[in-house]
C-alpha cells in the first residue's frame, strides 16, 4: 500500500475530532492500493510466511497479522496461512490459548480489495473463488475453535478483519481500537460472517452498522458487546507479557487476566448506542424504501442533524448493495456462523460476477483505484432494484458451481 502512513493518521485525526460519521467514508476515499504491483515478481516463500508471525508463549501461540503498510489487508495466502496454523495448535497438547493481533497501527483494515479488483478484471475467477472460500473456512474454524481466543483490536478493524476476530472466544478493544463494516460503500456487502454478528447486536444496530458502514469505538464496541474487554493502549505491553506468562486452557483464567488490566469505558454523549431507539424505530423496516421514508419523515418532524446525516451516508452506498444487505442481516438473524457463511459465499461470488450489477469493480475503482469518489452505480436507484435482482444475488451461480464446503461435520455448530 503506498502512503499508508497518512492513511493511518487521518483515521486517527478524524477519530480525535469526534468525526466518526465520516470516518469509514473517508478511510475508504483516501485508503491507497495495496496490492503488489503487477509487474513485481512473485513473493517468496519467506515473504508468504513473513505475512503472518508467530510467537511461542509459555502455553499459548501468537499469531501476528503483518502487513503493517497495507494496514493487514488479508490476502488469500494470510488467510491459508492462519489456517494451517490454528488447526496445528487445536491439535498440540502444548498450546493452552491462541491470541491474534495486528502490527503497526491496524488489526486488520479488511480484505485486500484492490488485489481482488485485479483478479477479477483479469479473469481469474479461480484465484477469486479461493479468496473467499479460504478466509470464510478460516472464520468457521474460529468460531468453532476448541481452545480459547483473544484478538487484540487495536488499531482499524473493519470488513474482513471483524470476520477473523469478532466470532473468538474473546475481543480486546482499546481506545485506538475503530471497528466497521462499510462495504456498501463499495458496492458490495458486509461478509466474512458480519451478517451472523451483526444480526445479533441490540435492536436492529446491525442494520443500521450493515447500510451506513459508520463506525464504532472501543468503548461502543463494549456497550454492545462485540468487545468483551477494553483496556487503554497504554497498558498492552503489561497485558501481552502476562497473558505470554499464563500456562492454562481454562477461558475463566484468561477473563480474569484480561479483567485485571480492564478500563471501565463508557460511550460518549454523541454515540450512536445513544439513539437506539430511533435507531430501532427507522431501521426495523423491511425494505430499504421503508427506512429511508422513516428517516426523512423524522428528519422533517424533529430538525436533528442525526437524520440526514444518516440519510446523505446511505445515498453514498450502492443501492442494490442497501437492499442485498439488509435482506442477509435480517436472514443471519436466524441463521448459525455456517449457514451464514455458506450463504456470503454465494452472495459474495454473485458480487464480483457482473451478471447482475458490477458494482463492486466500480466501488472499489472510485474508491480506491482512480479515487474519483464518483462511483457509476448499476442500478442509480433503489427503484430501479428489482427483486428478481435481489433474489439473483442469494443463489448460487449456476447449477454446476458448488457451495462453500465447510468442515461442518468435524466440528461442532456456532449458533
Amino acid at each position: 500500500m503506498q502512503g499508508l502512513k497518512s492513511a493511518a493518521a487521518l483515521l486517527i485525526r478524524s477519530c480525535c475530532n469526534n468525526n466518526k460519521s465520516k470516518l469509514s467514508h473517508s478511510f475508504l476515499a483516501h485508503c491507497p492500493q495495496h496490492s503488489r504491483s503487477l509487474s513485481s515478481s512473485p513473493p517468496t516463500e519467506d515473504e508468504l510466511n513473513n505475512q503472518v508471525l508467530v510467537e511461542d508463549k509459555a502455553n499459548s501461540r501468537s499469531a501476528i497479522l503483518n502487513r503493517p503498510s497495507a494496514l493487514n489487508a488479508l490476502n488469500t495466502n494470510m488467510g491459508a496461512r492462519l489456517l494451517k496454523l490454528y488447526k496445528a495448535w487445536e491439535k498440540d497438547s502444548s498450546v493452552g490459548f491462541v491470541t491474534l493481533k495486528g502490527s503497526g497501527r491496524a488489526f486488520s483494515a479488511g480484505g485486500d480489495i484492490v488485489n481482488l479488483y485485479h483478479l477479477i478484471n483479469q479473469g481469474k475467477w479461480e484465484a477469486c473463488k479461493e479468496f473467499f472460500g479460504t478466509l470464510y473456512t478460516f472464520i468457521y474454524v474460529l468460531g468453532t475453535y476448541l481452545k480459547p481466543h483473544v484478538a487484540i483490536l487495536n488499531g482499524i478493524t473493519m470488513g474482513g478483519g471483524t470476520g477473523i476476530s469478532i466470532p473468538g472466544t474473546f475481543r480486546l478493544a482499546t481506545d485506538k481500537t475503530v471497528f466497521a463494516t462499510p462495504e456498501t460503500l463499495i458496492g458490495f456487502h458486509p461478509d466474512a460472517g458480519a451478517s451472523f454478528f451483526l444480526s445479533h447486536l441490540p435492536g436492529h444496530l446491525g442494520e443500521y452498522l450493515a447500510l451506513t458502514g459508520d463506525t464504532l469505538n472501543g468503548a461502543e464496541m463494549i456497550a454492545c458487546g462485540l468487545a468483551t474487554h477494553y483496556t487503554n493502549s497504554e497498558k498492552l505491553r503489561l497485558v501481552e507479557h502476562h497473558l505470554g506468562k499464563l500456562v492454562t486452557d481454562d477461558p475463566s483464567l484468561i477473563e480474569t487476566s484480561l479483567e485485571q488490566y480492564g478500563d471501565l469505558v463508557y460511550p460518549d454523549k454523541m454515540s450512536v448506542l445513544h439513539r437506539i431507539e430511533m435507531v430501532d424505530k427507522c431501521f426495523s423496516h423491511d425494505t430499504v424504501e421503508e427506512i429511508f421514508d422513516a428517516l426523512e419523515r423524522e428528519a422533517a418532524e424533529t430538525n436533528d442533524p442525526w437524520f440526514n446525516s444518516t440519510l446523505r451516508r446511505l445515498k453514498e452506498a450502492s443501492p442494490l448493495s442497501l437492499k442485498v444487505s439488509l435482506r442477509s442481516i435480517k436472514e443471519g438473524r436466524f441463521q448459525t456462523l455456517d449457514q451464514c457463511l455458506v450463504r456470503e459465499y454465494r452472495m459474495s461470488l454473485q458480487g464480483i460476477s457482473k451478471q447482475i450489477s458490477g458494482d463492486f469493480c466500480e466501488g472499489v475503482r472510485a474508491r480506491m483505484v482512480d479515487k474519483d469518489l464518483a462511483p457509476k452505480w448499476n442500478p442509480p436507484s433503489l427503484e430501479q432494484v428489482s427483486e428478481d435482482m435481489v433474489d439473483r444475488y442469494f443463489s448460487p451461480l449456476s447449477e454446476s458451481e458448488p457451495d462453500l464446503d465447510l468442515p461442518t461435520k468435524q466440528r461442532e455448530a456456532f449458533t
